[in-house]
């Protein structure tokens, strides 16, 4: 195992695509200055935010390129989402990560054809790390998408064995006894990154030190926030602008969350193009609804940049 510890939060980036739904990189510089003047240092890119499914492995191995060529020479560090059905394919984007520098990798499991054990899920991660043997390798547990609930304790404990560049989970699982056997596990030892956006403060109360949002992208002054209230035991403050994410991700859904989030990528100045089906798009009318409700509730103050 690896100790690699990720503080603070992970902006789980967007794929930015033109309005034809071809990849559209030159955008990626304009996503990293952005992320930056947020306070934003750390990027997961090629996720469930990254819409990774909906990419093809030369699309993602150009993503990738691309981030690590804007990153380089700067303070923002690249996590890189390599998990796909196919395990080639993953095992392809792991080499490219290592290759060009990435900070660590992570991958979801197998989702289509499924681990049905710890053991099987080690034994998929084991020939995803030999491919990247020197990049810390994070699980990233989401059974809400991938149909797979399964120990992450257990997880971790034959990891230790097996997976000499485990350094942890991405945690995107409701389960917050679970959360914190993993964030005790072997005196602390795994990072364990906080999933949840809406949540974030009952994360941090758990002990979580990092977390990987998507939200993070467009409304991370507001987040912060909520971390610096936290830390000055300031609950009153913290409980305050952890509500305001909970209004800003309630005015978002129901419109369908990727095409939402893109949109508001769009109104703060960073077009990351709409998003690739079986996702939906937003019309002009309901562009327009969205603004006007997102500056009724304050949004825009909410998340800007002093």
């Amino acid at each position: 195992m690896i100790t690699h510890p990720i503080r603070g939060l992970v902006a789980a980036t967007h794929t930015p695509f033109h309005s034809d739904g071809a990849l559209h990189l030159a955008i990626v510089e304009k996503q990293a200055a952005h992320l930056t003047a947020a306070g934003v240092h750390t990027v997961f890119i090629g996720g469930t935010t990254g819409e990774s499914h909906s990419l093809s492995l030369e699309e993602r191995l150009a993503l990738t390129a691309r981030w690590m060529e804007v990153s380089k020479g700067s303070q923002l560090k690249v996590v890189v989402h390599v998990g796909a059905n196919c395990l080639g394919d993953v095992c392809a984007l792991a080499a490219q990560a290592q290759k060009l520098g990435a900070d660590a990798i992570s991958a979801l499991a197998p989702s289509y054809f499924k681990p049905r054990s710890v053991a099987s899920l080690v034994d998929c991660c084991a020939q995803i790390t030999t491919s990247a043997p020197e990049t810390p390798f994070f699980l990233y547990d989401i059974p809400s998408f991938t149909g797979i609930s399964l120990s992450m304790p257990d997880f971790l404990t034959q990891g230790m064995e097996r997976l000499p560049s485990l350094a942890g989970i991405k945690f995107t699982n409701p389960d917050a006894m679970m959360f914190q056997q993993c964030l005790n596990h072997s005196n602390g030892a795994f990072s364990v990154l906080w999933g949840t956006d809406e949540c974030l403060l009952a994360g941090l109360a758990l002990g979580a030190t990092g977390a990987v949002g998507s939200s993070y992208n467009f409304a991370a002054p507001l987040y912060r926030r909520v971390i610096a209230a936290f830390e000055n035991n300031d609950l009153a403050i913290a409980r305050r602008e952890q509500m305001r994410s909970v209004e800003l991700i309630a005015t978002l859904a129901p419109l369908g969350y990727m095409g939402a989030a893109k949109a508001v990528m769009k109104m703060l100045g960073v077009d990351v193009g709409p998003a690739r089906l079986p996702h939906g798009n937003l019309d002009a009318a309901q562009t327009q609804k969205l603004q006007s409700d997102l500056e009724r509730i304050g949004f825009f103050d909410w998340v800007a940049v002093s």
